[in-house]
């Protein structure tokens, strides 16, 4: 039992954190094949990159309220 939450403590962040950078390059692929030029590159990022970004705020905010920091 306690193997199987040790596990899952580790490899749900790792999981994340590439699923992450896995759709940054999704993001990035898209960019490239529809040309999207400097200015559409950066909207694509901070338009598609916002639902990721909510989620590492959340886990930050999670642990500053966890660890009494907030």
């Amino acid at each position: 039992m306690l193997q199987t939450q040790t596990f899952e403590a580790w490899i749900t962040p790792l999981l994340i954190g590439g699923l992450i950078l896995f759709m940054g390059f999704i993001i990035w692929d898209l960019a490239k094949k529809s040309q999207a030029g400097r200015f559409g590159t950066i909207m694509l990022f901070v338009v598609l990159g916002a639902g990721m970004m909510g989620y590492i705020f959340k886990v930050i905010i999670t642990w500053l309220m966890e660890s009494g920091g907030i």
